[in-house]
């Protein structure tokens, strides 16, 4: 994956992980849902400041973050569904995106080329293994 790629990829699953978040906390009564997706729309908004800055360091001009057809898939779902289901559907979204974030994310971690970016990525694993360990038990 290159640097460019990564850049792009980080930035659309934190843009999905903040949407979804907001749409979910419009209307969940769930308190630990609530808590938790007030904790996304945290977590993802600094993840996405610690790329921006890890990409100009790199000699990188992030684009502004796009979310992929799937994912606006995803949107749609949530905007479509109500009450506890879009809470259900929310969580089952939130475990499938933060395992793939994860790949995405141990992957450049790993074999990235540019160091900032690569830096930035180890740093970022741990915060999306705590993500996934508090969806197990939702």
């Amino acid at each position: 994956m290159s640097a460019k790629e990564y850049v792009t990829a980080a930035a659309a699953s934190d843009l999905y992980e903040r949407e979804s978040s907001k749409i979910v906390l419009s209307s969940t009564s769930n308190p630990k849902l609530r808590e938790f997706a007030q904790m996304m729309v945290a977590h993802h908004t600094n993840s996405t400041e610690e790329v921006k800055a890890a990409a100009k360091a790199s000699g990188l001009k992030p684009m502004p973050p796009k979310l992929t057809p799937a994912q606006s898939e995803m949107i749609a779902q949530l905007n479509s569904e109500t009450g506890t289901a879009r809470d259900s559907a929310h969580i089952a979204q939130q475990k499938m995106a933060h395992n793939q974030a994860l790949a995405v994310q141990q992957a450049y971690a790993r074999e990235g080329t540019a160091k900032p970016l690569r830096d930035a990525a180890g740093k970022i694993v741990p915060v999306v293994e705590q993500h996934i360990t508090m969806l197990k038990s939702m």
